[in-house]
């Protein structure tokens, strides 16, 4: 029998990182809560939750050297999920009120406030993935749960190296398109948050933890 997948919940001071812990435990991970190296670098996959402003949640990642680790478990190879803000800061900047702040650089495109009459984006909402999607398969048509008042708004993902294989993106739309997931080999996020997505959630996260091998 497989053994259950190892998954850190990066805990770093960001909100709601309970109800992760739960959703990843109800679709069969073994679930630490922690920001201690050795736990954040020797999971199977590792979550990072994100709830708040850009800015917050980057000073808070690098209170605890949560940076360092995560570049680490990147340019190894090893899979990482970001969800709602845990998906921004993977981008190269932040923009606030008028300040932007540098995030991790890790996709182009800046996180600048929806282009939407209502703000912020709060509820249910479809998604349009691309074909071939790993976390999206089998649920392409469900909707999924979001709250966030920015977002990233363009996709500039250079494709001129042939060798490089550029990111799945999936969009969604309110008041204007937006990147609600991303797709990058052993680095995923997305703007939604599965946890609080029902089934569909579950489903996504079971995928998820179907891709770490």
């Amino acid at each position: 029998m497989k053994s259950a997948p190892k998954i850190t919940v990066l805990d770093y001071g960001s909100g709601n990182v309970r109800s992760a812990v739960r959703a990843l435990e109800h679709v069969g991970a073994e679930v630490t809560l922690s920001h201690a190296s050795e736990d954040v670098l020797n999971a199977d996959g590792l979550l990072v939750p994100g709830v708040g402003a850009f800015a917050a949640v980057m000073e808070q990642l690098k209170k605890v050297d949560a940076l360092r680790w995560i570049g680490r478990r990147v340019a190894g190879g090893r899979p990482v999920l970001g969800i709602c803000v845990g998906l921004q800061v993977l981008f190269e900047e932040g923009v606030e009120h008028g300040v932007s702040t540098p995030g991790m650089g890790e996709w182009p495109g800046t996180v600048e406030r929806l282009a939407a009459e209502v703000v912020p984006h709060m509820g249910w909402n479809t998604v349009e993935p691309p074909e071939g999607s790993r976390l999206f398969a089998g649920i392409e048509d469900e909707r999924f749960y979001f709250v966030h008042s920015y977002g990233v708004q363009r996709w500039d993902f250079d494709v001129s190296q042939p060798a490089m294989t550029p990111p799945q993106v999936t969009w969604s739309e309110h008041g204007g398109r937006f990147i609600s997931a991303v797709e990058n080999g052993p680095l995923c996020a997305t703007q939604f948050h599965p946890e609080k997505s029902g089934d569909a959630g579950a489903e996504l996260l079971r995928n998820w933890l179907r891709t770490l091998g």
